[in-house]
């Protein structure tokens, strides 16, 4: 009979939380490095360069990945011959190592768990509840596997009841395109086939526990049907030429995993999740002998890659930029941004709206006019830090809120991840606006060029709080310039095109 401290399970899960922040599996780093090597899209190896350039320097700097450290899932499975030497339920022990490693004063996690989903979405502080799923199994140790899943990937999450005879593959095929860019590809796709539609739900979530083994898979051909629709995915994913950040290329996925179980003959659910650039999750056991002791890499493990900006940047003075120079801007140009910025996101666009509903006027230091608004809810700063890891959050959430920005705040441009929509970008066209796009997954170096931070509105909101930023060489693309040109709706279609064309040499 082992004997589990509750001392030793809190500890294992919040330095496995802390662990992740910070420390790309290798298995991940190498995939990106190899996928870096073999892009011959521009834009995506770019965005490929800054991911592994800021993965190394989390790991250096011992700070998180992405400014959204995530919703928390914990599979954990107890052997039955496991007795418990404590006083708290294992959700329990889970929330209580979420709030230490949350709130650890050497590298603080964002907050970003709320109550009361459908009504007031008050933030927790601590990022509990966890996501907990316990399976009792044989054996004598506790299995704990943690993931920090963020919001722009775990919103992409997609669920279909089949018909029996329908084509799995065909349906996510059909659907990925759908996804935007959100989840900040490139990353990894689960897919679960079978049971109920929620059995199927927690299969896809826990596949994407498994290592990045994409290539193994190929080497060794597949044996049964989920490695043959692995196979088959991983090609025909990769043949839309989504790319990184949406932007168009060769890698859009590292690896496909496929979970499956028995189903009711006439049903077929599966679920697709995808996991974006900032995959997090580690995997320990407990055998009574005290915590899980984990191994960091070592930073000669990182490849070596360093980014240019390039020949066409432009460097721009934000705090005296006019609507006539932002209208000559084209789209895919790179821009280094200078001065002060706001920020906003969901909440804050929703309180700004009832300010305006209401005809009150906003509080001292929120002005749009003439301004840029970056979507962003940075962690906390520690040490000299002006600012924690602030990398954009999905704009097409903000997509509704567009047109009364740009008509009514006189906002001159948007900062953000991944596409909008087409209504937003006939929008941004018609104010002669431009929207710029950070690269998500780079949270920790874009916060490098945040040299000043302070919050000057509805500081109740945490993390969704307005700040202003003083920004030094920020460095953006023009994602839809004021023309309207989409580089997430030209980048995909150029790339889709140049594969099947390569494709088609190839079978010759």
């Amino acid at each position: 009979m082992t004997i589990i401290r509750k001392q030793d399970f809190i500890d294992s899960v919040a330095e496995s939380l802390q662990f992740i922040s910070y420390y790309h599996p290798l298995d991940f780093v190498t995939a990106m490095a190899e996928a870096y090597e073999k892009e011959q899209s521009i834009a995506a190896k770019d965005a490929i360069a800054q991911i592994l350039i800021n993965s190394r320097m989390c790991a250096q700097g011992l700070r998180p990945i992405c400014q959204d450290t995530g919703i928390i899932t914990a599979f954990v499975k107890v052997g039955m011959n496991v007795q418990w030497d404590s006083d708290l339920t294992v959700q329990e022990m889970v929330d209580e190592g979420v709030r230490r490693a949350y709130t650890n004063p050497d590298n603080p996690l964002r907050a970003s768990i709320v109550a009361d989903p459908n009504g007031a979405r008050k933030n927790t502080k601590d990022n509990t509840p966890a996501v907990v799923h316990i399976d009792l199994v044989a054996g004598d140790k506790v299995e704990i596997m943690v993931a920090a899943k963020g919001g722009g990937s775990e919103n992409k999450s997609k669920m279909v009841m089949l018909n029996p005879s329908d084509s799995v593959a065909e349906w996510v095929l059909k659907t990925l395109p759908t996804m935007g860019a959100g989840w900040c590809p490139p990353g990894m796709v689960g897919i679960g086939i079978g049971g109920t539609a929620e059995k199927a739900a927690v299969m896809a979530k826990e596949s994407l526990m498994d290592p990045v083994d994409i290539q193994d898979l190929i080497a060794k051909g597949a044996e049964n049907a989920d490695e043959e629709l692995r196979l088959e995915l991983m090609d025909g994913i990769n043949k839309l030429g989504i790319g990184a950040q949406g932007l168009g290329g060769l890698t859009t996925v590292l690896d496909v995993k496929v979970k499956s179980c028995p189903t009711h003959a006439a049903s077929k659910p599966v679920v697709m999740i995808p996991n974006c650039a900032a995959t997090r999750h580690a995997h320990f056991h407990l055998d009574g002998s005290g915590p899980a002791v984990l191994t960091p890499p070592k930073l000669e493990d990182w490849p070596e890659i360093t980014w240019d900006v390039g020949d066409n940047v432009r460097r721009v003075d934000v705090n005296k930029v006019t609507k006539e120079e932002v209208a000559t801007w084209k789209m895919g140009e790179t821009v280094l941004l200078n001065g002060k910025i706001l920020t906003g996101r969901d909440a804050a666009h929703k309180r700004i709206k009832e300010y305006l509903e209401q005809g009150k006027p906003f509080p001292n230091g929120v002005d749009f006019n003439g301004r840029f608004i970056y979507y962003v809810g940075p962690v906390d700063a520690v040490r000299d830090e002006a600012v924690g890891p602030a990398g954009p959050t999905t704009s097409t959430r903000m997509d509704k809120f567009t047109d009364m920005m740009l008509e009514e705040t006189g906002l001159m441009g948007m900062i953000g991840k991944a596409e909008r929509g087409p209504a937003t970008v006939d929008s941004i066209a018609k104010h002669q606006s431009v929207y710029l796009m950070a690269v998500g997954g780079a949270a920790y170096l874009v916060s490098k060029a945040i040299k000043n931070a302070k919050v000057v509105a509805f500081e109740d909101l945490g993390m969704e709080a307005i700040y202003e930023f003083e920004v030094e060489d920020m460095p953006v693309t023009v994602a839809v310039d004021a023309d309207g040109n989409s580089a997430h709706q030209q980048g995909p279609a150029i790339w889709k095109a140049k594969i099947e064309e390569l494709d088609a040499k190839l079978s010759k």
